[in-house]
């Protein structure tokens, strides 16, 4: 989902009511940054408050020959400290509802199951392991539905089928009773409600469906709007959870070619241009934040993904073992708008190593690396060479480099990007940029299982 896709963020072309509520009764960020292009290293950012690189997740989770010759983990290493497991240690109760995709997918079919990571319960689709919902397909006209990913069965069991046009409801509802259960018992509760409708293959009900893949896309954008609209009131309308509970709303990476849009963002999805790496950030808790910043827009604190494992922490109250070391900082203050401070140190990513290019959609060669450090951002190849410099404070789209203006800063930014790229484990980007796999290869769909 991209920087611009949601209503509240300016699209004009779809309407996402429920989440503009949101909004409108918390707090919006335009400065909120995911740590990869594209969703497993997004989403082990979120899961450990830590860099992806250091667990060796780089790109999205493949199969298993595919994930060796990227010099990428097959999974996330169940010891690394996660969100949900120090939230549970602390009594929380812990629920996985949605895509994971950090472990057990296509031929991976020993990862472990996510509830080794600190859930007590999980229901995901065909990437992760154990019980899932898989999703039947039906286009107008259709008098029997179809199947995406026939063999998924064999990455866990219980399953269900349902249509994918009505997926996220059946994640919902199985978080409700989750978090009915948990206020029963009196006991805090952290989920993840993680749909993945916005990805392709999208597929609208048939009574919304559209024509070409943006038609589709933003069919698809209103009815995950429509569906999580029943998380959203449950909670608003329960007044022991009401005051209580913070929703925190973002993506995992920037919008598809033809499909969503990053607004004036240039870039989009596997890219560390803004596009591809900014994303829409909403946090809403009228009872945790002064009744005046309802509704207000935070253009101006810069946070990341991996901030929001510790400012979650602090919010619920849970001090982390001294020994663990997050990449993240407490920023829960400016995340219920009592000040607007921003990260102080750096922000640094690493493209993921088979997107050197994707043609047809991003035909030329891409940058390696890019860091954000104040108003500055600088893109270059791993040996430093073909700098870009942008002054985002002015030219958020990126539209002017100044690398010729300001050598000063484009030797300083490189030095500090170059560092931290060499500091953690590599993956084979380097090697995988020389000699790109052939346009028929790179352009196979990822979702397709052996």
């Amino acid at each position: 989902m991209g920087w611009g896709d949601l209503s509240c963020f300016g699209n004009l072309d779809a309407q996402t009511p429920h989440i503009d509520r949101l909004a409108a009764e918390g707090l919006r960020f335009e400065q909120f940054y995911v740590a990869a292009p594209i969703c497993s290293p997004s989403r082990c950012a979120l899961t450990t408050g830590q860099y992806p690189q250091r667990w060796r997740i780089t790109s999205f989770l493949n199969n298993r020959a595919d994930n060796e010759r990227r010099g990428m983990a097959q999974w996330l290493d169940p010891a690394a400290v996660t969100l949900p497991r120090l939230l549970h240690s602390a009594g929380y109760a812990t629920g996985h509802f949605g895509k994971w995709h950090l472990g057990g997918q296509r031929d991976v079919a020993d990862a472990p199951p996510i509830s080794d990571y600190g859930f007590d319960t999980s229901l995901t689709n065909f990437e992760g392991m154990g019980p899932k919902l898989l999703p039947l397909t039906l286009r107008p006209g259709e008098t029997e539905p179809g199947h995406i990913w026939g063999d998924a069965e064999r990455l866990g069991e219980p399953v269900t089928w349902m249509l994918r046009s009505r997926i996220t409801s059946g994640y919902i509802d199985a978080a409700l009773p989750f978090i009915d259960e948990a206020i029963r018992k009196q006991q805090p509760f952290y989920i993840n409600l993680w749909p993945d409708d916005v990805h392709t293959p999208l597929w609208p009900p048939v009574e919304h469906w559209a024509e070409g893949k943006r038609g589709l896309y933003l069919a698809v954008l209103e009815e995950m709007d429509r569906q999580l609209g029943t998380l959203f009131d449950h909670i608003r309308q329960s007044p022991a959870l009401h005051e209580q509970t913070v929703i925190v709303l973002c993506s995992d990476n920037g919008p598809e070619s033809g499909a969503g849009t990053a607004g004036p963002l240039r870039g989009g999805k596997t890219q560390l241009y803004e596009g591809g790496i900014r994303s829409p950030l909403i946090v809403w808790g009228p009872g945790l934040m002064a009744k005046e910043v309802a509704s207000s827009v935070n253009k101006t604190s810069i946070l990341t993904a991996y901030d929001l494992v510790p400012s979650l922490l602090s919010i619920a109250g849970v001090t982390p073992p001294t020994e663990v070391a997050f990449d993240g900082v407490d920023l829960s203050a400016t995340l219920l708008g009592r000040e607007q401070r921003s990260r102080e140190a750096p922000v640094f990513w690493r493209r993921p190593p088979d997107r050197k290019n994707s043609p047809p959609a991003i035909p030329d060669p891409q940058p390696d690396l890019a860091v954000r450090d104040g108003r500055w951002k600088l893109l270059c190849d791993y040996d430093g060479s073909r700098p870009e410099l942008y002054d985002l404070d002015q030219d958020r789209g990126e539209t002017t480099n100044l690398s010729e203006q300001h050598p000063d800063q484009v030797q300083r930014l490189t030095q500090l990007v170059l560092h931290w790229h060499q500091s953690l484990p590599p993956d084979r980007g380097p090697q995988i940029g020389l000699n790109p796999l052939p346009k028929r290869q790179q352009a196979t769909p990822k979702k397709s299982l052996p």
